[in-house]
């Protein structure tokens, strides 16, 4: 079983990999790496932006030391989103058919499981 841990630093090696180009700003407090890393584990934890940002500064605060405050975190996720969407999956009919019948099962008080 892969630790939680093991996890961030693989999915961090990977994208570190892929964006091994882009040059720190001098200001820049994370690498782009970094921020592509935070924002992909924002979209996999699947919680608002309040319970992930605690769950970070919590959890993860090893792993990213120079970790900013929750609103500098996600106008950082809004500004570089682009360099995040290389790395989410394309929509498929199988993935829109899925989340179509959660929402409509939510609305509707049914469970699925």
């Amino acid at each position: 079983m892969t630790t939680t841990i093991e996890f961030i630093t693989a999915l961090f090696c990977q994208v570190d990999d892929h964006l091994s180009g882009l040059p720190k700003h001098p200001e820049a407090r994370l690498w782009p790496s970094e921020v592509v890393t935070l924002g992909l584990l924002h979209a996999l934890k699947g919680v608002g932006n309040r319970a992930c940002s605690r769950w970070l500064t919590r959890d993860s605060r090893a792993l990213f030391p120079r970790l900013p405050e929750r609103t500098r975190l996600f106008r950082l996720f809004t500004t570089h989103q682009d360099w995040t969407q290389v790395f989410l999956a394309a929509p498929t009919v199988l993935g829109l058919i899925d989340t179509y019948g959660r929402a409509r099962s939510q609305i509707s008080g049914q469970h699925v499981k």
